[in-house]
């Protein structure tokens, strides 16, 4: 009976009581437990993370339209400012005469005066030199000028708007006009036709001539134009003058050192002129070579040569008595072919050996006499059987005095008046006797 009993005895569970649900199951006091620390902290920073996420995204949402506010007003001031440049530029451009009438003016006439073997003794003129062909001179000249004035000449129509922008950009940071960015077209164009002056009118119409010459003439014709006509300081205009000017030789002889020098006065002719200041010069041919190596123009042999020879130059221009002969050739020519209107080269009967020899003659007897008989001067005047003037000094030094006493300066007639005299006499009825 025992047993029986306890086989009917209820299974008892430990544990809190479970309570009826009103979906009609039991729920214990432990499914209804608060969720426990651990787990409300991961959901703080759930919601941390969401919020976070949406305050990023409304950032970036944020930044991107505030660049995209600035990338449109830039495109519409790009447009707007487009539209007053073409405007500037059609204002500036109607202006001008109408482009049909635009012609290439003529170089100044260069008068070349040569010896009676053809052996240069002077070059007269408003230029001071000949025209050279871009063939025919040192091609270390155009080298050097591209490297240094214009690097990219050969891609650009005429301006090149990276030069300019850099040169805007350098005036800006430096607070001052220090670059202008003009191709050596734009060069060109200013030269011809063009003022100096500083203006935005000058500017705007250097530019549509250099788009024009870039259309009428190909790269090499503007080139040898431009070394042909631009100024090298001291006088001189055109490579071949400044060659004779500062190294006594032709552009055809020019070394690499001696180009270098050329294409760095280009900057400023004057104050950078190697008969005005040497030192500057020679610093700024320095820089001309380095543009060189670092264009590919010449190998790093080259520039250390080129380094440690620097450019000589003679050791002034305006001397040599030969100097005195194409004067007065000068002052003779409008009596004998009227205005000279082209390049023109003139032969003369001097034979530049005597010439030389009596340059030498006139100093040698005024450094050993000239103190004694208290004369600074000698003139000579060597003339052949047939008439021909084989030599001709009119003074010590031309360098030092221009004027020809040869055949200006006023002295006593002597015995050259007798002839005169005797035929008031004759005329007068008088015989010799």
């Amino acid at each position: 009976m025992a047993n029986r009993r306890d086989s009917r005895i209820e299974p008892s569970f430990e544990g809190p009581p479970r309570a009826k649900s009103s979906a009609g199951f039991s729920v214990s006091e432990e499914d209804r437990v608060v969720p426990s620390n651990r787990n409300t902290s991961a959901k703080r920073q759930s919601a941390r993370t969401k919020a976070s996420r949406r305050g990023r995204g409304k950032s970036r949402r944020g930044l991107f339209g505030v660049l995209g506010r600035l990338a449109y007003w830039c495109f519409v001031l790009a447009i707007w400012g487009g539209i007053a440049a073409a405007g500037i530029v059609v204002y500036y451009g109607a202006k001008m005469p109408a482009a049909t009438t635009w012609a290439i003016p003529d170089r100044a006439p260069n008068i070349r005066i040569v010896s009676v073997d053809g052996k240069l003794l002077a070059n007269r003129g408003m230029s001071g030199g000949e025209a050279v062909g871009l063939h025919e001179m040192s091609t270390y000249i155009p080298e050097a000028v591209i490297a240094i004035e214009d690097r990219r000449f050969y891609s650009h129509l005429g301006i090149d708007p990276i030069g300019l922008s850099r040169a805007m950009v350098a005036n800006v940071v430096g607070g001052r006009f220090s670059q202008g960015g003009s191709t050596l077209t734009q060069q060109l164009a200013k030269n011809l036709f063009l003022t100096p002056d500083r203006t935005l009118e000058r500017k705007v119409q250097e530019v549509l001539l250099a788009l024009w010459l870039e259309h009428k003439h190909t790269k090499n014709q503007i080139l040898e134009m431009y070394l042909n006509r631009v100024y090298f300081g001291s006088g001189a205009y055109g490579v071949e003058a400044a060659s004779r000017r500062y190294f006594g030789k032709s552009a055809r002889d020019v070394t690499l050192p001696e180009a270098a020098l050329l294409a760095g006065l280009l900057k400023a002719p004057s104050r950078l002129s190697p008969a005005r200041d040497p030192k500057a010069a020679e610093r700024r041919s320095q820089l001309v070579l380095t543009a060189m190596r670092d264009e590919g123009k010449i190998s790093a042999k080259e520039l250390t040569t080129a380094m440690s020879a620097p450019a000589s130059r003679v050791a002034s221009y305006w001397t040599g008595s030969e100097n005195y002969v194409a004067d007065a050739i000068v002052e003779e020519l409008p009596d004998l072919i009227g205005d000279v209107r082209g390049d023109i080269i003139v032969d003369t009967t001097v034979d530049l050996t005597l010439q030389k020899l009596a340059e030498q003659s006139i100093r040698r007897l005024i450094d050993g006499s000239g103190k004694k008989l208290n004369a600074s001067q000698g003139v000579l005047v060597s003339i052949d059987n047939s008439g021909a003037v084989r030599a001709m000094v009119g003074g010590y030094d031309y360098a030092t005095s221009q004027f020809d006493r040869a055949s200006e300066a006023r002295r006593q007639p002597g015995s050259a008046f007798k002839p005169f005299v005797y035929m008031a006499a004759l005329e007068a009825g008088r015989t010799p006797d």
